[in-house]
């Protein structure tokens, strides 16, 4: 966060320690799953709150510190630091070094001014997040959190154990001197904007990718008894024994193939172009036996699903959403266990970026209950992030503020590409305004 801005004063920094400590020398290693993202930025990501009306500003911040303090306690990690043992195994150490807590002011900005309802996310957005562009290496020196939500006693706590396929007992991550730059260029021009998608158009969206058979509440019905029975074999799927073929493509595999399909048409590629969507799936049930559902730590694997720029706008939205379908349910046991053995065997860092000009990368997750942060005074009012790990084609997913299945997706493209998708039709029928 910058400490001088014409919209954003930070007034006051402190560091807020567990209100209970951690056991002396608890430490928790990285995984296979963690290593990878030493070259990437700082999660930056918050949500937005009106003011309270009942209690002083100043009351607010340290009613959060006490929460914070709480919430340190149930998770020693965040308020620790990272340490490479002499092998070069990197653990979070459990130390109590503590999480920052900003406080700024910004008296010229305006609910609807940071929002900016079907524009750009206005830069002043990014101000709001601190440890900007820096690598998550450096919490080896840094704290690990700098914002954190309060919170009561956590209804489900989580298992900080070791002991599964992703916690590699000799795989070493080999780092340049002084620890890894981010991977993809920070400095390249950039739009961000905001899409909406309503739970109607997203329905009418899977309907269109299942071949426009269903009704949207028959499609709504199908689409949440879909399960990942799917096994992967030499190549081929073939349904489990146990359950039925999930032979429907989901609400959120149709948006990411409309998607691919608008974004691949607004970069005006050739034919011939090789273009890749890259998503992240969830490890914990995949595994056999599965993973603990509150398992603290990444347990998610990347999936590249490929096409030329030709078959994609060839071939209609459920052909294109398809191809991500079929990926997601062969990704089983066993190949998330060859991913494991294949990054143990050459140990590397994740290469996040556009370095062909024709990926795209999703991020976060609709699925994620961002809303749920209520501190008190009523639900948050939007969901953003920072500048942390942004280039041409990186998507990241939210749920929509009204819920029920309604998804917001934060889009940042190069400038000439917005452009072209803010004038493709296919795409922005399904748009609709944020109020």
């Amino acid at each position: 966060m910058p400490s001088s801005s014409s919209s954003l004063t930070i007034s006051s920094k402190s560091t807020v320690y567990p209100s209970v400590p951690a056991a002396p020398g608890s430490s928790l290693k990285l995984s296979v799953s963690d290593l990878p993202m030493l070259s990437c930025h700082y999660i930056q990501k918050g949500v937005l709150l009106s003011d309270p009306a009942l209690l002083a500003f100043s009351e607010v911040v340290l009613l959060l510190k006490q929460a914070l303090s709480l919430t340190l306690s149930h998770f020693p990690a965040f308020a620790g630091r990272l340490s490479t043992d002499p092998l070069g195994h990197v653990h979070i150490l459990c130390n109590d070094a503590g999480a920052d807590f900003i406080e700024a002011k910004a008296k010229h900005l305006t609910v609807r001014g940071v929002l900016s309802p079907d524009k750009d996310v206005p830069d002043c957005v990014k101000q709001f997040f601190a440890f900007d562009r820096t690598v998550s290496y450096n919490g080896h020196f840094l704290p690990l959190l700098a914002a954190a939500r309060g919170s009561k006693r956590p209804s489900n706590s989580p298992d900080f154990s070791r002991e599964n396929v992703f916690v590699s007992p000799s795989a070493i991550l080999r780092l340049p001197a002084g620890g890894p730059a981010a991977t993809f260029s920070q400095d390249e021009p950039l739009r961000e904007r905001i899409f909406h998608f309503s739970r109607a158009a997203i329905l009418k969206m899977k309907s269109v990718a299942n071949g426009a058979g269903l009704s949207p509440a028959v499609a709504e019905i199908m689409g949440k008894q879909s399960n990942d029975g799917f096994k992967a074999g030499n190549g081929k799927i073939a349904p489990s024994p146990k359950s039925k073929a999930p032979t429907e493509i989901s609400s959120f595999q149709s948006l990411c193939g409309q998607l691919w399909r608008s974004v691949t048409r607004a970069r005006k590629l050739a034919p011939s172009k090789t273009t890749t969507f890259r998503m992240a799936v969830n490890c914990r049930h995949r595994l056999e036996p599965r993973l603990e559902p509150y398992y603290f730590g990444n347990a998610i694997q990347s999936i590249p699903t490929v096409a030329s720029a030709g078959e994609l706008l060839s071939h209609d939205l459920g052909w294109c959403s398809g191809l991500l379908h079929r990926n997601v349910v062969a990704h089983d046991d066993a190949t998330v266990r060859r991913g494991v053995e294949g990054w143990e065997s050459e140990p590397r860092l994740f290469p996040l970026g556009n370095f062909d000009g024709a990926s795209i990368t999703m991020g976060s997750s609709p699925r994620f209950p961002m809303y749920d942060n209520d501190f008190g005074w009523g639900r948050p009012l939007a969901v953003r992030s920072g500048r942390a790990n942004k280039f041409d084609g990186k998507i990241s997913a939210f749920p929509g503020r009204e819920g029920g299945g309604s998804v917001d997706l934060e889009v940042v493209l190069a400038p000439e590409t917005i452009v072209g998708l803010e004038n493709d039709a296919e795409f922005m029928q399904y748009v609709s305004s944020i109020e």
